[in-house]
């Protein structure tokens, strides 16, 4: 079988890491999630994925991805007709580990991603791929022309790969066009961001981080009203999510917590409230 060759821009290519670490935790007999679908995509991609096997940072992309698949989860509980919008979205299977058969999704990258992204995914009724950039003010006027509130947007590894002044224009957007939303989005801190070169996964790709956020609730200094509903390290997440997670998982948090690492301690994931 001819395997498909990425052709990605250089911030672009970071999203194979993700795609790899579920697809490495897929063949787990106790994993930390399962995604046969990231396994077969891996299998069909011609690249050199070795390079990221063994990095404790794959751990640390399943982490953030568990986290954000709750509030997701919680989200369509509350708002099971809700709107989710992936910022970002890559090689991402959220839709298939939590479709409830109502939501109203759209995935949003670059041209070069959705177009990659097509050999593996199609547009349904219900779902939307979108080519565009998270600047562009374009496709905020499609979501809202095609679905209804309440919404969320997940940006999972995205936003610290921009310049300050572009995280601003998204969240501006945000608040603009859909006033109320929420916004999941992790972001780096001063110590994670000044040690990306010796970073184990970031070093073997050309991307760099362009954005560090000091504390998440700081964005309300930017546009009055955000506010931050949740916001955890990957070592103080919340207690229900760490006990459904195998035994290896939760001893091997217990350890980092009480290491209090900077580069760790420093990177967030957050969920926001547009005013």
């Amino acid at each position: 079988m001819d395997r498909e060759t990425p052709r990605l821009g250089t911030v672009q290519e970071t999203l194979l890491i993700p795609l790899y670490a579920r697809a490495v935790e897929n063949r787990k007999e106790l994993p930390m999630l399962r995604d046969a679908r990231a396994a077969e995509i891996v299998a069909a991609l011609d690249y050199d994925f070795a390079r990221f096997d063994g990095l404790p940072s794959l751990t640390g992309a399943l982490l953030r991805t568990v986290l954000f698949d709750r509030w997701v989860t919680d989200f369509l509980t509350a708002h099971p007709d809700g709107t989710v919008v992936e910022i970002g979205t890559g090689l991402n299977t959220r839709h298939e580990r939590l479709d409830n058969g109502r939501v109203r999704w759209f995935d949003l990258d670059l041209p070069d991603v959705i177009e990659l992204r097509g050999h593996f995914f199609a547009d349904t009724a219900r779902r939307t791929m979108l080519a565009a950039s998270v600047t562009d003010d374009a496709w905020a006027a499609d979501v809202a022309s095609r679905a209804e509130g309440p919404y969320l947007f997940v940006a999972e590894a995205v936003l610290p790969y921009l310049h300050e002044s572009d995280v601003r224009r998204v969240v501006d957007l945000l608040c603009d066009r859909f006033p109320g939303s929420l916004l999941a989005l992790d972001t780096a801190g001063p110590g994670f961001f000044d040690t990306q070169e010796e970073h184990d996964a970031l070093s073997k790709v050309a991307a760099r981080m362009q954005w560090y956020c000091p504390d998440p609730a700081g964005l309300a200094d930017w546009r009055p009203g955000v506010r931050v509903v949740a916001s955890q390290t990957l070592t103080s997440l919340p207690g229900p999510l760490v006990d459904e997670l195998p035994v290896s998982y939760r001893e091997m948090l217990s350890v980092l917590a009480a290491q209090r690492l900077p580069q760790a301690e420093g990177y967030r994931l957050s969920l926001l409230r547009m005013p």
